[in-house]
């Protein structure tokens, strides 16, 4: 158990993790830089099911990515995604030389 701000939570408490950096690299495909230094690839087509992501699949909109408070966004704010889904929903990456 741990407390943040008067308020008792179940379990440990895991470290925030948040976006540093975002690139696109194809076809709603992004390479995020997290705040543990890992470097990951999230896939965003599964999202294209939701309504509230649909916007997306227009690419001159999904390459207006930008990072805000440690998260990623689109459209001025109105669509973003939790940082702990981006870790969770992507995979890692390794360039090798």
């Amino acid at each position: 158990m741990y407390v943040i701000d008067g308020i008792a939570y179940a379990g440990e408490q895991e470290e925030t993790i948040k976006v540093k950096s975002a690139r696109v690299i194809n076809d709603l495909c992004l390479l995020l830089t997290f705040s543990t230094g890992e470097q990951r690839i999230y896939d965003a087509k599964p999202l294209m099911q939701y309504p509230a992501f649909q916007p997306l699949a227009n690419p001159e909109l999904f390459n207006q990515v930008v990072v805000e408070c440690g998260t990623i966004t689109w459209d001025n704010g109105n669509i973003d995604i939790a940082p702990e889904t981006l870790y969770r929903d992507s995979f890692k990456y390794e360039c090798v030389i």
